[in-house]
């Protein structure tokens, strides 16, 4: 049975993880997100947020978009390869309502997948 809980082992934590991300990335982009990816050395891949306050001004805004970001990751995470995942917030993205938050992650999932599936 597949385990589909957001603990602290799929998070980015220090500077350090993130770093290693922006070195070398395949970068997969949207209107509204831009994904860096690089490989990892463990057997599941790792997500990290950062959401601007120039992007969305408000904290109840980028509070939701990062539950959105979560919560979708968190349903994909067995799909995606072993890798570090730094997502990040572009454009007017306030107004942006949560469904199509997600229908562009997946197209976003399904891009890196396709890459890291080669």
């Amino acid at each position: 049975m597949q385990n589909f809980k957001f603990g602290r082992e799929l998070r980015l934590l220090t500077p350090g993880e993130f770093n290693a991300v922006f070195q070398q990335p395949f970068r997969a982009g949207s209107p509204l997100f831009t994904i860096l990816c690089s490989n990892n050395n463990l057997d599941h891949p790792r997500l990290g947020l950062i959401i601007a306050k120039k992007r969305a001004k408000l904290a109840v805004d980028r509070n939701r978009i990062k539950r959105c970001i979560r919560e979708n990751f968190r349903l994909q995470q067995h799909r995606l390869p072993a890798i570090d995942l730094v997502v990040m917030v572009k454009g007017p993205i306030s107004d942006t309502e949560n469904q199509e938050l997600s229908k562009q992650l997946e197209r976003l999932w399904n891009k890196i997948c396709r890459h890291y599936s080669v």
